[in-house]
């Protein structure tokens, strides 16, 4: 069996940033991981890249000979993976050995993970060749500084968590950037009824019934929660880690190693 991280969120939220500081934390501590490029639009990278889209298609070529621009390009090379699942992305996976660990680092356009079945698709393919997955979702902590742009990211993580059907772990990225993070911190733990009261000091009364409806989501059904991410600091990395370990049972299919031992060591 295989495990596979998919990483995804908006834009400029750290995907490809927390993918390297993964690579490095899992290289310092001797564990073995693959970083995927899913992105056709990438151009550098401070990880190794096991597999890359850009072998299959890229960007600027389909921007020039279809007359595209950047979004429609990029929507027309993830149409372009999808119908290639079965040569080129297996091909790719042969290569891999059943224990191995893959992360795959994915655009950040949100209609890839709230409508567009792309990478449902994916994900599927992902595990008829005996995958567990995770998917990451990370969104920016500087994002959330109010109760309103909090339930903005909350539906967005929502919208992914549905259309993917899949262990989610949702990450605050950035944290190493907040200056206070006691606004931040509010939100980790949310009381739905001072959610709902910050909510409806911001807004007009007849959206009222809405705002419950949405803070009744988030609060009374646990639906989606939130886990910050240092990455100036290990243990906050091997934190997540050890989250996403556990929704794809990470090595729990292990063999159990027994070393030798000298009896007379027992004695002593």
């Amino acid at each position: 069996m295989g495990y596979a991280q998919l990483v995804i969120g908006p834009a400029g939220s750290g995907k490809s940033t927390y993918c390297s500081s993964l690579y490095r934390h899992c290289e310092t501590t001797g564990r073995s991981i693959h970083i995927v490029n899913l992105d056709p639009a990438a151009e550098q990278f401070d990880y190794p890249v096991a597999m890359d889209i850009r072998e299959l298609i890229c960007l600027d070529d389909v921007m020039e000979e279809l007359g595209l621009g950047p979004n429609g390009a990029l929507m027309y090379c993830m149409e372009e993976l999808e119908d290639n699942l079965d040569d080129w992305l297996t091909d790719e996976l042969d290569n891999y050995m059943d224990d191995d660990y893959l992360v795959f680092d994915c655009p950040g356009q949100i209609e890839l993970f709230s409508h567009v079945p792309v990478l449902r698709n994916f994900v599927e393919h992902l595990k008829s060749k005996n995958f567990n997955v995770c998917v990451v979702y990370l969104l920016d902590s500087q994002f959330i500084t109010d109760v309103t742009k909090f339930i903005s990211g909350c539906m967005a993580s929502l919208s992914a968590m549905v259309q993917l059907e899949l262990p989610h772990v949702n990450i605050l990225s950035k944290m190493d950037l907040v200056t206070n993070k006691r606004d931040i911190g509010k939100y980790l733990n949310p009381q739905g009824h001072v959610l709902l009261s910050e909510l409806n000091q911001r807004m007009a009364p007849q959206f009222f019934k809405l705002n419950k409806a949405l803070i009744d989501l988030v609060d009374q059904y646990s639906m989606v929660s939130f886990v910050p991410l240092d990455l100036r600091k290990e243990s906050s990395i091997q934190y997540i880690l050890s989250q996403i370990d556990n929704c794809i049972q990470y090595g729990e299919d292990a063999d159990v190693k027994v070393k030798d031992f000298d009896p007379e060591d027992i004695d002593d």
